[in-house]
């Protein structure tokens, strides 16, 4: 009997949410994502302090002041990890903008081209490359424009429909659904200690996405993030893409078992789901009415803000050098 890891992989594309080349290596997934709290951490261990001190000393070189050198060394190290993971997994890396622009359009597409220039300088074609943006209207709007350059877009701390059809139509590559934010959020709100899998609020957003997608013939991938446990991500087998952290890829690993597809496209034809079209106005407002997402996005952007500035604290000893 197979393990469990290995039949999900029959269904879904196994991602690793990791900054951990080692994890990598070990679970062999195809693509691998990336976030300041990833970056955060990697860049504090022992084994990673050469790619650090690379960082930092390419980063001083000709900038006119330390905060200039600063702001070289978090890109020199987004870059620089998303190299050597692309070693390693054969398809796409996940490289995030830095929180702070997330309502800031023009920032973040300039802040995009820097990246990818960055990337091709190494030798590494576009394609391989998702610009990691938060699901707001004004990060929406960066990859429509970033999408007529020929750069692909990962849309993140997406929580509600109307962010995913937002998505949708302006031609996202993928989008990256916070299952886990979405059922702590129930949890706590509620009162509610545990869900099935199948009632799991986060299990049931994608779910309903996906069959969105599917039934109006969007092309943008669905990549499901953020899991809690195993049993979340086994219910959204079949999902295009699942993004899972070591933890819970080591436990899928370690148990053997057989793994049905969940969400297939004939599930689009079982939903009875009408086609929206949003524009800035009806976005925000559908956006708005839904709670749960309004608050885990506001929240979701000042926890990558604050890591991206513990970030630039441990950098900063570094570069100053």
């Amino acid at each position: 009997m197979s393990t469990l890891l290995s039949g999900l992989k029959q269904h879904s594309v196994v991602v690793a949410d990791t900054g951990d080349f080692a994890a990598m290596h070990k679970y062999q997934p195809r693509d691998a994502t990336t976030n300041p709290s990833l970056l955060l951490k990697a860049a504090t261990m022992p084994e990673y302090a050469d790619l650090v001190a690379k960082a930092a000393r390419d980063a001083r070189t000709g900038a006119p002041t330390a905060q200039v050198a600063l702001h070289r060394c978090m890109d020199n190290l987004a870059v620089g990890f998303g190299l050597e993971i692309l070693k390693i997994v054969p398809n796409r890396v996940s490289t995030e903008v830095d929180a702070r622009l997330s309502f800031n359009t023009q920032g973040s597409v300039e802040k995009a081209h820097q990246l990818i220039s960055m990337y091709e300088a190494a030798g590494v074609s576009r394609d391989r490359i998702l610009i990691k943006l938060a699901s707001t209207w004004e990060g929406i709007r960066a990859a429509d424009l970033l999408k007529k350059d020929g750069i692909h877009c990962n849309l993140t701390l997406l929580f509600s429909f109307a962010q995913a059809v937002a998505c949708a139509e302006a031609g996202v590559q993928l989008i990256s659904p916070f299952v886990g934010r979405i059922l702590d959020w129930y949890k706590k709100s509620t009162g509610t200690a545990s869900y099935t899998p199948s009632e799991d609020p986060g299990v049931k957003s994608v779910t309903r996405i996906y069959a969105y997608y599917k039934k109006y013939g969007y092309k943008t991938e669905v990549m499901g993030a953020s899991f809690r446990n195993i049993d979340e991500i086994l219910q959204l087998a079949g999902c295009d893409l699942l993004t899972i952290s070591p933890a819970l890829l080591e436990e899928l690993q370690n148990h053997e078992g057989e793994v049905a597809a969940k969400l297939t496209p004939a599930l689009a034809d079982d939903l009875a789901l009408e086609q929206i079209h949003l524009d800035e106005n009806a976005f925000r407002w559908q956006h708005n009415e839904d709670q749960m997402a309004t608050e885990k996005l506001s929240e979701g952007i000042r926890l990558f803000a604050a890591d991206s500035l513990k970030l630039e604290k441990h950098l900063k000893e570094h570069v100053l050098k």
